[in-house]
Formats: structure tokens, sequence, C-alpha cells
């Protein structure tokens, strides 16, 4: 079998041989101080991206046999994005700089971290018709063509790759902030609620465009990222309403281009917003984020049976430690994984703490206690 096979295999209950050993990309900041260490050559490290030639290098060197996210799709969200701009140097080294979005945010060189936000260009209706509306239209032009001819053309692909199907309300929440969006329900419901099916509606477009180049996907993927380790950053019966009948149109759309396998991306506690992706055909969890509340594909599989399928749940964390502690998370994802119908893999970018030896280690690991 080839990884295509196997990873849909695994997600379909069926039989594999083995159970590949899947990775989930890098923090550039890992892949720089890999370089410096001399595992790494310059070239992979500015070429990586998913799905690149350079990933597929550096894969290779650590033993992870393909990326669980590499996705194709139309550009989704703004087009064309903001141009970057330095709006302010502040006497302590930190700029204001509004990013592609439109947000205004605080950056320092040599500071890793998600920069704080300070502002946003979209808080209104009128921001939202002037600026934001006119670059959430559907164009030809949101298709790489040469990307998509490329896939058309490898008719003989070993690793999985999946359609990207953007995002429904995270976007808006980036666009906007949680504090903006979350008043914005309360104080102007219709604005709300066409901001949401304006995405949507970009989304399905984007979507149907792509299917239509005839592309031979292994799986459809969203994007959230809408809670934190308490929870969810909307109400969960708000995003059901506004949110689950777009799921469900699209998802049909999938399923009549014969994709059964639709993941979607959310980090934190998801819990409580499981319901809304379920049962509009978001059928695998991912990345399953361990973080400090220990998620884990178990008390989903009691609660909503094998329709549930899961990729990730594996700490990332695990890397900047001892080897002791790879083997304890492999021996804790063992039982998942007689469950069927899940597939290991990092929970997240791997971070910079990570050790070269020890993400190695985790990989021969993997191979030989699931071959």
């Amino acid at each position: 079998m080839n990884h295509r096979e196997r990873f849909k295999a695994v997600l379909r209950y069926e039989k594999y041989d083995r159970m590949p050993v899947a990775g989930f990309g890098f923090w550039h900041e890992t892949l720089w101080k890999w370089r410096r260490e001399g595992h790494l050559t310059e070239e992979e490290v500015r070429g990586w991206q998913n799905g690149s030639e350079a990933e597929f290098s550096i894969n290779k060197k650590l033993g992870f046999e393909f990326n669980a996210h590499a996705t194709f799709g139309a550009a989704k969200g703004l087009f064309p994005l903001f141009e970057e701009e330095v709006l302010e140097e502040q006497p302590d080294g930190y700029r204001k700089v509004r990013n592609k979005d439109g947000v205004i945010e605080l950056r320092k060189k040599g500071v890793p971290s998600i920069p704080p936000v300070v502002d946003y260009l979209l808080k209104d209706r009128k921001s939202w018709e002037w600026i934001y509306l006119p670059r959430l239209q559907y164009t030809s032009g949101r298709i790489d063509e040469a990307a998509a001819q490329k896939l058309i053309d490898d008719k003989n692909r070993l690793t999985p790759v999946g359609l990207d199907c953007g995002s429904l309300f995270g976007q808006i929440r980036n666009w906007m902030g949680v504090v903006n969006i979350s008043y914005l329900y309360a104080d102007d419901e219709e604005l709300y609620d066409e901001m949401i099916d304006t995405v949507a509606g970009l989304t399905y477009s984007n979507i149907k465009s792509v299917l239509e180049l005839g592309i031979d996907f292994d799986y459809a993927h969203f994007w959230e990222d809408i809670c934190y380790k308490n929870g969810p950053l909307v109400t969960p019966s708000v995003f059901y309403e506004k949110t689950g009948p777009h799921y469900k149109r699209i998802t049909e759309m999938l399923a009549a281009h014969d994709i059964d396998i639709v993941s979607l991306d959310c980090d934190g506690l998801i819990d409580s917003l499981i319901p809304t992706w379920l049962e509009n055909g978001v059928n695998t969890m991912f990345p399953i984020e361990v973080g400090t509340w220990g998620a884990s594909i178990a008390p989903w599989r009691e609660k909503y049976g094998r329709r549930l399928l899961g990729v990730g749940g594996v700490s990332k964390n695990i890397f900047g430690r001892g080897r002791e502690a790879i083997d304890d998370e492999i021996e804790r994802i063992k039982p998942l994984v007689d469950l069927g119908g899940y597939l290991p893999c990092p929970d997240h970018n791997i971070p910079p703490d990570a050790i070269w030896e020890n993400v190695q280690y985790y990989c021969d690991r993997m191979h030989r206690e699931f071959a």
C-alpha cells in the first residue's frame, strides 16, 4: 500500500498493512534552529511550506512519511490581501503594523510569539461594505492554475492531499476580534448574519470551482480555531444556528464528489462545538490538541461512536523533553489507535524547543510500534 491508501484505509476502518507516520509541519524558528545545528540546508528552510519539495526533504530526514495537513484550494478570505504597512515605530523596539488582514498588531524583531492586537479596520457596516466586502468576491484569479495543473497531472501521487475548504467563522473572528464580533451579534445581528453568509457563499464558490478542475482529492479540510483551553470563543447554540446550514450545504457537495473524509482544524477545548460539525457532515477532528486539558478522541468516540474520526492527538511538547516522554506518549496513544478511525500525528507544528534527534526517535518508534 502507498501512504494515500493507508491514510484513507485508517479513516475508513478498512484493512491496512501498517500505520503511516504522519507529520504536521514546523515553526519557522524550529527549522532555523536546526539549520544552525547543521541538520538542514538554507534552501530547505527557505523553501519549506506544506506540500513543497523542501518539506518532503525535511520529512524524509526526520522519518515523517507525509504531512497530514497538505491541502490545495482557491485563495480563501480577502482577495487581494492588504499590503503590510508599518504605522508607528515605538521607542521600546515594537512597531505598530497593519497586517494582511487589516489588523493592527504590535511586533518586535526576535519575538516569535503571536503579536498582540491593538486595533481593527473592520468595526461596523461602513467598514464592512467599503473595505472588506469588495475583497470577498469570487474570481477565477483565486485559483493557482499552475499548482492545480501539477496536481491534475500527478496521476500516481503517493501521499494524500486535501481540498482546502477555508473557514466560515474563524476568519471573521480574526478580522474583528473576539470581543467585537461578540458584541456585533447583540448589537447588529443582521450584519453578523451577512458576514457569515458572505464568507460561506465565497467558500462554496471556491470549493465548487476547484472540484470542477477534476483533481483527485483524498479528503476535504476546514479551519476555524475558535476555541481556547476552557471552551469555545462563540456561543455553541449561535454557532450551530448560523454556520450549521452552510457546513451542510458544502459537505453535501463534497459527498457528491465522493469526498467522505471531511476534517476540521480547531485548537482548544472543542467539545461543545462538535455537534455542529458532526451533524453537518464534518466527521474528522484535527489536530486533537492535547494542551493542558488533555484532549483525546476516546471520550468523543464513546459519545458519538465510529462516525467521529480523528487525526492528531500526539502532544507537540514531547519533542523538547527526553526519550522517556516520547515512549510514554506512544504508549498512551496505543489504545486510541486500536479504536480505529484515528491517525496519530503531532497536535501542532513542531515548536522551537524540539530536539532534532528526539523527532527522529519518535518517527522511528512510530514505525516500529505500528508496523
